[in-house]
C-alpha cells in the first residue's frame, strides 16, 4: 500500500468520525433539550402550587383569596392588602410560565390548560381591579398578553365554582 492509499482511509475515516461525532453532538443536545424542557414545566407548575398551597392549608388566607377574587369590598384594608400579595405572586408565577411559553420551553397542551386557567382569574373582579391598579411590575410582554385574552363565556375561580354547585 502506498502512502496516497494510507493517506486516503486515513482521511474516510476522519471524515466518518467527524460524522458520528456530529451525530452523537445532536443527539446529547436534543435530550439536553427535553430535560430543559421537563425542568421547565415542572418548574411553572411547582411556582404556582407554592403560590396557592397557603390557600390549602390555611382557612383565613383561603376565604381572602376566595372572596377577594369576587368582592375586594367585603374584606378589610388588612385582607386587601394580603389579597394583592397573593395577586401579585399568583400573576407573577403565570408570568414565568407565560415566558417559558413564548420561548419555546412549555409544551402546547401544558400551556393551553394554564392559559384557559389564567383566563379565568384575570376575569375575576378582584383579580381585575388588582391588574387595573398594577400592571407596570409586569414585562410589556405579559401585559400585552394578558389585556388580549378574551374573558371566558362564564368565569370559573374558587370563588365561583362552590357557589354554582349551591344553587
Amino acid at each position: 500500500m502506498n502512502w496516497d492509499a494510507i493517506n486516503a482511509v486515513s482521511q474516510l475515516i476522519s471524515s466518518i468520525a467527524v460524522v458520528l461525532s456530529v451525530l452523537y453532538l445532536g443527539i446529547q443536545v436534543h435530550r439536553s433539550t427535553r430535560v430543559a424542557k421537563l425542568a421547565t414545566q415542572d418548574a411553572a407548575a411547582t411556582a404556582l402550587r407554592d403560590v396557592t398551597k397557603p390557600f390549602m392549608e390555611n382557612a383565613e388566607v383561603e376565604r381572602i383569596w376566595r372572596v377577594g377574587l369576587e368582592d375586594l369590598s367585603a374584606l378589610s384594608v388588612e385582607d386587601r392588602a394580603r389579597f394583592f400579595h397573593a395577586a401579585y405572586q399568583f400573576l407573577k408565577a403565570f408570568e414565568t410560565i407565560h415566558f417559558h411559553y413564548v420561548y419555546g420551553l412549555m409544551d402546547r397542551q401544558l400551556w393551553d390548560g394554564w392559559h384557559g386557567l389564567l383566563r379565568h382569574y384575570v376575569a375575576a373582579p378582584g383579580m381585575a381591579h388588582y391588574w387595573k391598579l398594577r400592571p407596570e411590575v409586569f414585562s410589556e410582554r405579559f401585559r400585552k398578553f394578558v389585556n388580549a385574552l378574551e374573558p371566558p363565556k362564564k368565569q370559573r375561580t374558587v370563588g365561583t365554582l362552590f357557589e354554582q354547585e349551591r344553587k
